[in-house]
């Protein structure tokens, strides 16, 4: 989500070397049958991947933006096929989202979440058979997420507190000032029967009254009782204040059940109800994270940490049917893992053993089989199933199969050794139709976090850096995971600490390097580009070397104090750099490429939305700015109502498109045709 920096002032002798663009071997179109930004906005996602009890049948959303002169919005619809992928058909068709589908324990009832009444989320049951969908919920801020109780007659869900009654005469009357940080709305637990009361009504009763948000829930077997997981704040944060409690359904007594230091979070009952697993963090709380799966009674008092798994990041999936395991999911390397943590014998073992990169993993009431996504780098997102014990995937979804066969450039995994000696892994999608030995322009792209990864997802796939566009134009994209990174286990992740922009900056160049010296990349034609923490590395990339004749920052933090001090994450770069601004003023600076623009001569464009909270946009124009005094090549896209990423389709689209035409202007792909590069 950040950056990194180490002080190094340029000279401004060069200051006009780029000013001129590259004009050699630019696609002014792109060939038909090739892959464009257009074509990428096409691919639908696939999630919420819910298998029924019995395991026969499927559930899942499908995600595809609808664009047209008056709209411009994300639209999921629910589908329901047979287990094998046979008879899949479209269930909900309401003009506006329907997504989350849950099975009734019994398998004849699915709910769900939709926003077509007034652009509410509210929850909504429908026959498995047919028929229409019933609106169980009417409330004004928006159901987040929901669970059917066991017995199938109602409902737990989570709610944001709505404006009272003042509150709206203020709103309206635009008399509606505050104060920061009082009177937070949190996010209450609810329940709400399925079935109408003898007025006709269904009233929701809140079941949490204390001053704290819930963020996850979990009812026991007998549905007598709801653990949870709740934060003091629904501020991001507050992660770190994660505690957990249980409240009896019927009464609503509350008992706190973990509070420590520590963030205690994704509470699970066992089948048999005696016991609660649940992710306990490092003590204390650190952002670069690390993290076991503790066991305790459900009546609360000592827990037990089990194993610790490789990247120390579990995803607890569920307990197994005879309560003898716990099945959790994280990454490792460019791919995703499935493991299952033996309780007595305290010992984890793999589920699934390959680079799979598995996102949604979901756990049937009966806990045999689970539902997920699955992709590739030349396979899109689409649902899959599985035994939970023994991974064997089987497509259910082709959500994608209508897609034009254009060819994808080739991906695959690349290591090198760093600056320091220390291995490096990252992914190099080659330009389509590819031939050794033929240099073409490298584009490094940087993941935000600095914990995030890049796995071996579908290069199609939309987002700001349309992949398989510029694999269709002639470019090569090195995606490198530096230390920082998660997948890689604690130490990697956190050997970034203190130092962004030292280091993991030398993980990037020597990767670049090993592309060059792979005889693919032309030295005389390298971009880079990243968003958040790779809008970080981008603008600190820029202030280090010359050697990038185009560079795009995404959301990119380029002033660690003045993130600091308006970031709704004020404690992250505390935490990473060891102390705020006023404390540690000297290593701030060091790291901060605003601190450090002096001498920048790169073509840099900045893409940033307005109603970024984690990445304030001022962060971006205090970049553009000192660019443009210095005389650099440079634009900046602002997308309005855009958060930290942006949401809207057209916003979207925007981005990639932007994109591709800065780094055709500077640096000139190859071209493309529908067989290849020419």
């Amino acid at each position: 989500m950040l950056k990194k920096s180490l002080p190094k002032f340029l000279s401004l002798l060069l200051l006009f070397q780029l000013s001129a663009p590259v004009t050699r071997a630019r696609a002014a179109e792109d060939a038909p049958g090739a892959w464009t930004p257009e074509l990428m906005m096409k691919v639908k996602t696939v999630g919420a991947v819910r298998v029924s009890p019995d395991g026969r049948r499927v559930a899942y959303a499908v995600t595809a933006p609808v664009m047209t002169p008056d709209r411009s919005e994300m639209v999921a619809q629910i589908w329901l096929a047979n287990a094998d992928g046979s008879d899949a058909a479209q269930v909900t068709f309401a003009d506006k989202s329907s997504t989350n589908p849950q099975w009734s324990r019994d398998g004849r009832w699915l709910a769900f979440t939709s926003t077509r009444a007034a652009g509410k989320s509210n929850l909504y049951v429908m026959r498995v058979g047919g028929g229409e969908a019933e609106q169980i919920t009417d409330v004004k801020t928006g159901v987040q997420n929901f669970a059917w109780s066991p017995d199938g007659r109602s409902f737990a869900f989570t709610m944001i507190d709505a404006p009272n009654e003042d509150e709206e005469k203020l709103n309206k009357g635009k008399d509606d000032w505050r104060f920061v940080d009082e009177d937070v709305k949190m996010s209450r637990l609810y329940v709400v029967a399925l079935q109408k009361d003898a007025a006709g009504k269904r009233e929701p009763r809140r079941l949490t009254k204390e001053n704290y948000s819930i963020s996850d829930f979990d009812w026991s077997p007998d549905g007598a009782s709801i653990v949870f997981a709740h934060v003091k704040t629904p501020k991001a944060d507050y992660w770190t204040t994660s505690d957990i409690s249980v409240v009896t359904v019927a009464d609503g007594v509350l008992k706190v059940l973990a509070s420590t230091p520590a963030a205690e979070a994704q509470p699970r009952y066992s089948p048999d109800g005696k016991w609660i697993a649940f992710a306990m963090s490092d003590n204390p709380p650190r952002w670069a994270q690390s993290g076991l799966i503790n066991v305790m009674a459900a009546s609360g008092g000592a827990t037990r940490p089990l194993a610790a798994s490789h990247d120390a990041q579990p995803g607890i999936v569920g307990w197994s049917a005879d309560g003898k395991r716990i099945y959790f999911v994280e990454a490792r390397g460019t791919g995703t893992r499935l493991y299952a943590v033996e309780l007595t014998a305290n010992r984890i073992s793999e589920i699934n053993i390959k680079d799979e990169v598995l996102t949604g993993v979901d756990l049937n009431a009966t806990r045999t089989v689970i539902g997920f996504t699955m992709q590739s780098p030349d396979s899109p997102p689409e649902a899959f199933v599985s035994p939970v014990d023994r991974f064997a995937p089987a497509q259910v979804s082709r959500a994608n199969a209508d897609l034009p066969k254009a060819p994808l450039g080739k991906t695959e995994v690349v290591r090198w050794k760093s600056a320091d000696g220390r291995e490096i892994e990252g992914l190099l999608t080659y330009p389509v139709g590819y031939t050794a030995g033929r240099r073409v322009p490298l584009i490094l792209n940087v993941h935000g976090g600095p914990a995030g990864v890049f796995q071996q997802t579908f290069i199609g796939t939309r987002g700001a850096y349309p992949l398989a566009a510029f694999a269709s134009r002639g470019y090569a994209i090195l995606r490198p995971n530096p230390r920082g990174s998660s997948g890689y286990g604690v130490e990697f992740r956190r050997a970034n600490v203190k130092d962004w922009g030292g280091a993991d900056y030398q993980d990037l160049m020597t990767g670049v390097d090993h592309v060059v010296g792979m005889g693919v990349a032309d030295p005389d034609r390298l971009g880079v580009m990243g968003w958040s923490y790779g809008g970080f590395m981008t603008s600190w990339i820029v202030t280090q070397t010359k050697r990038f004749k185009a560079a795009s920052a995404g959301a990119p933090v380029t002033n660690l104090m003045s993130f600091t001090g308006t970031a709704d994450i004020p404690g992250f770069i505390p935490d990473y750099f060891g102390g705020q601004p006023w404390e540690a003023l000297d290593l701030y600076k060091a790291h901060s490429a605003m601190f450090n623009v002096k001498g920048v001569s790169t073509p840099t464009m900045i893409q940033h939305g307005d109603a970024d909270e984690r990445v304030p946009i001022s962060q971006g124009y205090e970049f553009y700015n000192a660019l443009k005094a210095q005389g650099v090549p440079t634009r900046m896209l602002v997308l309005p109502r855009q958060p930290h990423g942006p949401n809207e389709p057209k916003m979207l689209l925007k981005v990639m498109q932007s994109n591709l035409e800065w780094f055709d202007k500077w640096i000139g792909g190859a071209g493309a045709t529908a067989g290849g590069t020419r």
